[in-house]
C-alpha cells in the first residue's frame, strides 16, 4: 500500500556489531555487581575477592606456568575420554537402533544407567582406577558416551523405512548403507549428541578433578580453597567457564558448517 511505512532494517554489519555489544552486556553488569558487592563491605576477603585480585591470580599462574599445565592436563583427559566415549556412544546407539534384538536385551539397562548422574559413578571408578589418569578419562567417557549413544539411537531410528526398503531392492551392501544412507541422514542428530556430551563432558571432568586429582583446573580450584585462596578458586572458575563456553561455540560452528547441505 502507497501510505504504508515499513521500517528499514540496518544493514548486516550494523546488526552483527549491536549483537555483539548486546552480548558485552551481561559479564559487565556482572562484573559491576561484583565490584559493587565487593566495595559494600558486607563479605570479608575470606568469602568473597575484587575481580582485580582475581585477574592478578589469573596472571600469576600464567607467569609460573602452572595455569598452562592444569589446561593441558584437563584438555587432554578431555580429547581422550570424548574419543573413546564418542565411539562407543556411536557404535552402541547404532546397534540397538539397527537390531530390535539388541534393542529388547539392552535399551531398557541403558536408559536406567542414562538416569543416574554420571559424578555418581566416582566413588566405585576411584576403587577401581585410582585417581590416576585412568580414572579421569573413564569419567569423560562415561559422560560422552550417554547423549552420543542416545542421540545416534534416535538418528537411526529417524531415517524413513523406505529407504531401508530400496536399499534391500537394489542389495546395497553393509558399506554403502552405512556410507550414503545413514551417516547423511543421521549427521545432524549425531553432531548435536556430540555437542551436549563435549560440554557435559567438561562440566563432568572438572567436578571429578575437585574431588579425585592432583592436577587440572578442578585441582587448581580445590587447592586454592584448601590454602583459603579465593582468588585462585574463582580464577579456576573464570577459566573453566571460559573453555566450556568456547567448546560449546566451536562444537556449534563445525556443526553449521556440516549441516549447511540441509539449507542449501
Amino acid at each position: 500500500m502507497a501510505g504504508t511505512a515499513f521500517p528499514v532494517l540496518p544493514p548486516a554489519h550494523r546488526r552483527a556489531g549491536q549483537s555483539r555489544l548486546a552480548s558485552l552486556f551481561a559479564p559487565a553488569a556482572l562484573l559491576a555487581l561484583w565490584q559493587l558487592a565487593c566495595l559494600s563491605g558486607r563479605f570479608p576477603a575470606q568469602v568473597l575477592v575484587p575481580p582485580s585480585d582475581v585477574a592478578r591470580a589469573l596472571w600469576s599462574l600464567a607467569v609460573s606456568g602452572e595455569l598452562e599445565r592444569h589446561i593441558g592436563e584437563s584438555l587432554f583427559r578431555l580429547t581422550a575420554g570424548f574419543a573413546i566415549g564418542a565411539i562407543a556412544g556411536l557404535i552402541f546407539g547404532a546397534a540397538i537402533a539397527l537390531s530390535r534384538l539388541a534393542e529388547a536385551a539392552l535399551a531398557p539397562f541403558f536408559l536406567a544407567l542414562w538416569q543416574v548422574p554420571v559424578i555418581a559413578f566416582v566413588p566405585m571408578l576411584v576403587i577401581f582406577l585410582g585417581i590416576d589418569e585412568p580414572f579421569k578419562i573413564a569419567i569423560v567417557a562415561l559422560a560422552t558416551f550417554f547423549p552420543v549413544a542416545l542421540a545416534t539411537f534416535d538418528g537411526v531410528r529417524g531415517v524413513p523405512k523406505a529407504w531401508f526398503d530400496v536399499a534391500r531392492v537394489y542389495r546395497t551392501r553393509l558399506p554403502d548403507l552405512i556410507w550414503r544412507i545413514l551417516i547423511p541422514a543421521t549427521v545432524p542428530s549425531v553432531l548435536t549428541g556430540l555437542r551436549i556430551a563435549l560440554t557435559r563432558a567438561w562440566v563432568v571432568l572438572v567436578a571429578a578433578e575437585l574431588l579425585a586429582a592432583d592436577s587440572g583446573i578442578g585441582q587448581m580450584m580445590e587447592m586454592g580453597r584448601q590454602l583459603f585462596r579465593i582468588d585462585v578458586v574463582l580464577a579456576g572458575v573464570v577459566v573453566s567457564g571460559l573453555i566450556g563456553f568456547a567448546l560449546d561455540r566451536g562444537a556449534k560452528a563445525v556443526e553449521r558448517r556440516a549441516t549447511r547441505w540441509k539449507t542449501a
